[in-house]
């Protein structure tokens, strides 16, 4: 790792940064980093403990001084969302993360950066090592599994927290302050089909979609960004109208609360209609790809000639998947009557997979409206069941309900003005904090989000401005400083 990112100010965050990012961390493959963080709690001392499901509490006293003050929970997720370019060859299971210094940004070679929500960790590791930061007792919560099921959160149980004020580190906007966020559920749908022989005079073809920028599900899901599921199953949809395009594979698309870049498919045509197809859909790639050219000017699309696959899918399982897909809503479903500019309900489109006689279409619904969120996740199995496929609801969490009363937010927002001459953009987002999770065992705990700026998060384009990295700093240690007393 360079040694220009230890360098970087203040330095007893990035060097805290560095030292997480050295240790393998993707969801639920967080063992090491357990271990990582036990050791430094246990190395300074301090009270240091696992709960049932293996988050990690440390425990802290208040500084000389700051005892009369409400005692805080600092909290953070350990795991990092592992996604990398198809041509960059990393391991997340034994390699730490490869970072480097690019103007005002840090991002990591060709992978995910893991400042989401690495940074938040890395700065409560600064304060629990700190000696001259004033602070108030601590409790600092470190859950597991955030970005893939929230596993942590779901299964923190009552009592185990003394805190009255959390502090929640994950926002991505550093003039942000966050008092909400949306809840989400998965949408699986699954089936078999019969595979069928390829027809005699057949020719084989690759279709890949690839070079579309990806991102946040739920952060980027507003940008009208393309999804390569989408993008394929038009391209498939057209050949199979127009030419009798038969499918033999499809892999598109990896995490739920990712955006898919990339997709790949293998199909077959008829030798007759060789020609015609491939022009036919070079006219629809010039199509899409001028439809995107402002949000996805580096989509790529390629269709090449390839070996023939040994079997295809059943035409008529075929139709009702590549149908459902086209109708299944992708994208921003409702916008919020009640917050400017927030994304209420969405759906992802995440992962689509068709191989060896089994299909699965993996969907993240989001909304900070519960029944909104279950009226989308019902289109949605409909869609799926109208062709047979069994759909499940799985890892269903709840959004956070603002609220503006707040005593935390009246001194962070007095705070932020101080230091920056401005007011800061008080905020819902569409992203899936812990807060709402952690209040349904904790309801009379005060809570608040907010983090340095951090951008193309899920998506190898992750990148944490340094700059604002040192606002984050000094906001976060006057707040520590000013926590208010216990009543």
């Amino acid at each position: 790792m360079s040694q220009e990112i230890r360098n970087l100010e203040p330095k007893v965050l990035w060097n805290k940064f560095a030292d997480l990012n050295a240790v393998p961390r993707p969801s639920k493959k967080e063992e090491r980093v357990i271990e990582f963080m036990k050791n430094f709690g246990n190395s300074l001392g301090l009270e240091t403990f696992e709960d049932e499901i293996r988050n990690v509490i440390i425990r802290k006293p208040a500084t000389p001084g700051m005892e009369n003050r409400k005692t805080i929970v600092l909290q953070g997720h350990l795991d990092m969302v592992h996604q990398k370019n198809n041509d960059t060859n990393f391991d997340f299971l034994t390699q730490g993360i490869d970072m480097y210094v690019d103007g005002d940004w840090v991002r990591a070679r060709g992978t995910t950066l893991g400042a989401d929500n690495g940074l938040g960790v890395a700065a409560i590791m600064a304060v629990l090592e700190s000696k001259d930061i004033p602070h108030p007792a601590i409790d600092a919560l470190f859950t597991i599994d955030e970005e893939t099921g929230m596993t942590g959160a779901l299964n923190l149980k009552g009592g185990v927290l003394k805190g009255e004020i959390l502090l929640n580190l994950d926002t991505e906007e550093d003039d942000e302050i966050d008092i909400g966020c949306a809840g989400g559920v998965d949408v699986t749908a699954t089936r078999k089909y019969n595979e069928e022989d390829v027809p005699e005079g057949s020719v084989g073809y690759t279709i890949t979609v690839k070079g579309l920028n990806g991102g946040h599900s739920g952060m980027d899901i507003h940008k009208g960004l393309g999804n390569a599921n989408k993008i394929m199953n038009r391209l498939l949809f057209d050949g199979f109208e127009n030419f009798g395009l038969q499918i033999s594979e499809i892999s598109g698309g990896s995490l739920r609360n990712a955006i898919p870049r990339e997709s790949v498919a293998k199909v077959i045509v008829a030798g007759m209609y060789d020609e015609a197809f491939v022009f036919d859909m070079q006219e629809v790639i010039n199509d899409i790809k001028f439809e995107f050219k402002t949000t996805e000017p580096n989509l790529t699309i390629e269709i090449v000639k390839s070996d023939l696959p040994s079997k295809v899918m059943d035409l008529g399982v075929q139709e009702g998947l590549l149908r459902s897909i086209y109708a299944a809503h992708n994208g921003v479903y409702r916008m919020s009557a009640d917050m400017a500019d927030l994304v209420e309900t969405s759906n992802n489109i995440a992962r689509v997979v068709v191989k060896d006689g089994e299909l699965s279409i993996q969907n993240l619904t989001r909304s900070s409206v519960e029944s909104s969120k279950f009226d989308l996740a019902n289109a949605l199995r409909s869609a799926y069941e109208l062709f047979g496929c069994e759909v499940e609801f799985g890892g269903s969490y709840p959004g956070w309900t603002p609220n503006v009363n707040s005593e935390i937010l009246d001194l962070l927002v007095r705070i932020y003005e101080k230091q920056n001459a401005a007011k800061p953009n008080v905020v819902a987002c569409h992203a899936g904090l812990e807060c709402g999770i952690l209040g349904t065992n904790y309801p009379g705990m005060d809570m608040i989000s907010f983090g340095p700026t951090i951008h193309g998060a899920h998506s190898p384009d992750e990148r944490a401005s340094i700059s604002s990295s040192q606002k984050f700093w000094k906001f976060f240690l006057e707040i520590l400083a000013n926590i208010p007393e216990r009543k």
